[in-house]
């Protein structure tokens, strides 16, 4: 997973790494680059050539947006975040605009205001009002976003443009009606899974958002795509219809798949998990997370899932209970143990390097070098 270092961390690491320093006190390359810029009558600090919206959203300076995402490139196609910049006759879109020393920035006069509801007012022109029934509902940056800056009543009274459907897997659904063309998800492929599936085809009115292969993606991060889609355009299948976002309650922990350590939120409802998104973590997974560990919990609740201890006697799965289980089992070592070739044990892939050890150490020390992980093959000889 390629991780990515803002500006100001990569020249704060080299702040403490190197001594020479200007008469100023400063560090000499520091000096050059640092610059003081007014946003909305308040002096804030950047770097010379850094995107004026990463600068207000280091300083909690709000500066709506829907294509700009922190761990992607700037595409700037979305126009959401446009401000006034003193001296430029037309406002100009923050996420691709470069700081300079001096500059003074307005992001909520009328100029800037009016742009941003320009803009607004055209992203609705196509959108369906279908809010109550869309799963991204209460966590869409659209609708937050147009609660400030949308209207009440639309000067369009054409008909709607309506997108057909593509099926992209079994995870992810389209409602391709509701895309904004951020192409968040198209630069996600591109730049973080490392694999181009989707793409913009078309021009004006007709551009869709659309996988190029039948296929639909196969990338084993398509899920993230779910996390950066601002609309209900893409959203998780196995979650559809399932409850309301504010419903949840959300537990950070751990995820178990990718063995990195990557940070979840497992979030629950009525004691039952029901989703699992991206935490943030820029030390470890930033935020993004692999499909395994995002869509596992399904087996959770699976219907198939043993939940009782099984003993097979005569070929046939027996409920019992731990009791008789753990004797079962120990009948069944002290019987084969004496010959290590009729001994064996199989290990979850998702056990620990603790366990193991002990696993293959207790295996061993009877005789026996028969251990296996590969729970999903029928003749592990063969796999």
């Amino acid at each position: 997973m390629a991780l990515r270092c803002p500006l100001r961390v990569l020249l704060d690491i080299l702040e403490k790494s190197l001594s020479t320093t200007s008469s100023t006190g400063k560090v000499w390359w520091k000096a050059m680059v640092d610059i003081e810029i007014e946003i909305d009558g308040k002096v804030v600090h950047g770097y010379s050539g850094e995107n004026l919206i990463s600068i207000a959203d280091r300083e909690g300076i709000d500066i709506p947006r829907f294509c700009y995402h922190k761990k992607l490139s700037v595409a700037a196609n979305c126009r959401m975040c446009l401000v006034d910049i003193e001296g430029n006759p037309k406002a100009q879109p923050a996420c691709s605009t470069p700081s300079s020393a001096g500059m003074k920035v307005h992001t909520k006069n009328e100029k800037a205001k009016t742009a941003q509801k320009a803009v607004m007012e055209f992203l609705l022109i196509n959108h369906p009002l279908d809010c109550p029934i869309c799963d991204q509902g209460g966590e869409c940056e659209l609708q937050d976003v147009a609660m400030e800056y949308g209207s009440d009543i639309s000067r369009f009274n054409e008909g709607k443009r309506i997108v057909d459907d593509k099926g992209i897997g079994a995870l992810i659904q389209t409602d391709m009606t509701r895309c904004i063309h951020c192409t968040r998800c198209v630069r996600f492929g591109a730049e973080v899974a490392g694999i181009v599936e989707m793409g913009a085809t078309g021009r004006g009115e007709d551009l869709k958002i659309e996988p190029f292969l039948s296929e639909g993606i196969q990338s084993e991060l398509s899920g993230n795509m779910i996390d950066v889609c601002p609309v209900g355009a893409l959203t998780s299948k196995p979650f559809r219809y399932e409850v309301r976002s504010w419903q949840m309650n959300s537990i950070q922990t751990i995820a178990r798949h990718d063995l990195v350590g990557s940070n979840i939120f497992t979030q629950t409802h009525k004691s039952k998990v029901k989703r699992v998104v991206a935490r943030d973590n820029e030390n470890i997974n930033e935020t993004w997370i692999s499909d395994r560990d995002r869509f596992s919990y399904q087996g959770v609740n699976n219907e198939n899932r043993v939940l009782i201890p099984k003993i097979k006697i005569k070929g046939e799965w027996q409920d019992t209970s731990w009791d008789d289980a753990l004797d079962f089992a120990i009948n069944g070592i002290k019987k084969h143990a004496k010959e290590g070739s009729q001994f064996g044990t199989l290990v979850s892939k998702n056990a620990t390097l603790e366990e193991l050890h002990l696993l293959q150490k207790f295996t061993r020390g009877l005789g026996s070098d028969n251990l296996d992980y590969r729970l999903d093959a029928s003749n592990p000889n063969n796999a």
